[in-house]
């Protein structure tokens, strides 16, 4: 007679109850052991993720956006479903919620993992789970310095989450979240400590981000913690600005290359962003559509995580124009 290890006892487990709808009565009686021993293994498969229970509110319009998204975009859609009734906040914990287990399948040993930050990346750090690898990485991806504060508590906090969850090598960067003049960001860039983390972060595997928006229910933490001044707002209301990702600003079509803030911003451009295999965005709110979908249209996103909300508003934008 041949034993099962513990993880194949887990898995056989969970796809009897799960996949096959067989009794935990059964289930005890094939794999040899108590009722209430299933009833643990079932638990455990749900505290490890190995399972995820997702309700989804009737009738759900989930499957038809993500398939439009995807066509019109070339992009992975992962639709979280979620009440109408819904508010930002829980659009947004849900949105976080799924793309801190799906970061976990996602990122392994020897890989680099690319971090911005502001309120969405913040709320996906809360609910990372523990997956110890071996030789990673994880890279700050812009600056979070102003004025008004170095930015070391508020993003080394929320970086050092991604590091503690994956037992990763962290690296922050200590540069500016805009610098003052362009010509200071151009000497910066050759400085031997900021090329050696620009260096990592062109090794990337995954970018991880969301959009930002200058205003709603929930404002993006580059628009209401000080990091732009009143003139700066000006400027980018009038050159048509819509967003940022990862605080390099796009306009609704989703250009970029020529506004000003952009030459003094530190994250990395669309272009770069490009390079890096898998770029995950996490969106949530309805103030968030207009940016998102110039951030499709500038190509920086392959796979997408967004609530139904808006996703459905989201195409019916697009639809429109």
């Amino acid at each position: 007679m041949v034993t099962m290890d513990k993880e194949e006892t887990l898995l056989a487990a969970s796809s009897m109850y799960y996949l096959q709808d067989i009794k935990m009565e059964t289930i005890a009686n094939r794999l040899h052991m108590s009722r209430s021993s299933v009833s643990r293994l079932l638990k455990q498969a749900r505290a490890s993720g190995l399972v995820e229970i997702t309700l989804r509110p009737t009738p759900s319009r989930a499957p038809g956006v993500s398939q439009y998204i995807a066509s019109q975009y070339g992009v992975e859609v992962y639709v979280v479903p979620v009440a109408d009734s819904a508010t930002v906040a829980e659009r947004l914990e849900q949105v976080a919620l799924t793309t801190a287990r799906m970061l976990t399948t996602w990122f392994d040993s020897d890989m680099v993992l690319g971090v911005a930050w502001g309120t969405t990346l913040g709320a996906i750090a809360r609910h990372l789970t523990k997956k110890p690898t071996r030789g990673s990485s994880i890279v700050q991806l812009n600056g979070a310095a102003n004025n008004r504060t170095s930015g070391v508590e508020y993003v080394g906090s929320l970086i050092a989450r991604f590091g503690d969850a994956f037992d990763a090598t962290v690296h922050l960067f200590p540069v500016p979240a805009f610098f003052d003049y362009a010509t200071t960001r151009r000497a910066m860039w050759s400085e031997r400590s900021v090329a050696r983390v620009l260096d990592v972060q062109r090794r990337a595997d995954i970018a991880l981000f969301s959009i930002g928006a200058v205003a709603g229910e929930v404002p993006s933490h580059v628009y209401s913690a000080g990091y732009l001044e009143a003139e700066d707002i000006e400027t980018l209301e009038s050159e048509g600005v819509v967003g940022d990702v990862c605080t390099v600003f796009l306009r609704a079509d989703g250009t970029y290359e020529d506004l000003t803030l952009n030459e003094r911003a530190t994250g990395p451009t669309p272009a770069e962003l490009r390079r890096v295999p898998r770029r995950v965005c996490a969106v949530a709110g309805d103030s968030k559509v207009v940016p998102l979908l110039a951030a499709l249209r500038a190509g920086v996103i392959t796979h997408l995580v967004v609530d139904e909300q808006t996703a459905t508003r989201l195409v019916e934008l697009d639809a429109a124009s």
